[in-house]
């Protein structure tokens, strides 16, 4: 998978959403592995948007199209991307690979079994639900207690809710391309 080409669809998708004009998806079309995505954007260094699939919605050319929209326009946490923001925004594509259970006996072992800067997690307790990129706790130094904590509270779970035996885990891995 080319870097360029993956950033550039996801560029093209948002840049299509506001000029109204058709996106060609014919140079795109050998993306064809089915694959979980997120697009992340940031601007001056701040998350802008991070929208994803965890599991693949289709082709990974159809995913990164409506994940970088979606980044763009539907995360929650922010005001719809403006057009003069386009210039400003960095793209960041992260391709995912399928979700496993962390298998433990006892959750003090997943400090021993999660690596942090390689793996993703997927934290399911009752209803609630939360997902950290690889990536994220590099970006802030944190340790994999830490990375836990906040898996937690993304979630909307108390920080300690990881060592609780019903809350289930899962990692995955992702290739992260980003723009210069």
């Amino acid at each position: 998978m080319g870097v360029s080409k993956l950033i550039t669809l996801a560029r093209a998708a948002i840049e299509t959403a506001f000029t109204k004009k058709e996106l060609d998806l014919e140079p795109y079309k050998e993306l064809k592995d089915e694959r979980g995505v997120f697009v992340t954007l940031t601007k001056e260094g701040e998350l802008r948007g991070c929208i994803g699939y965890i599991k693949p919605i289709g082709p990974l050319y159809e995913g990164i199209v409506h994940a970088a929209r979606a980044a763009a326009f539907d995360d929650p946490r922010f005001p719809r991307l403006e057009p003069e923001e386009l210039g400003a925004i960095r793209v960041e594509v992260s391709v995912l690979t399928p979700a496993s259970p962390v298998e433990v006996e006892k959750p003090e072992e997943y400090l021993k079994k999660i690596t942090v800067g390689t793996d993703g997690l997927i934290i399911k307790h009752g209803f609630h639900t939360g997902l950290l990129l690889p990536q994220v706790p590099i970006e802030y130094g944190w340790n994999v207690e830490t990375y836990l904590e906040h898996l937690c509270l993304k979630a909307g779970l108390p920080r300690e809710a990881w060592r609780d035996k019903k809350t289930e885990i899962s990692a995955f891995q992702a290739e992260v391309f980003e723009e210069e």
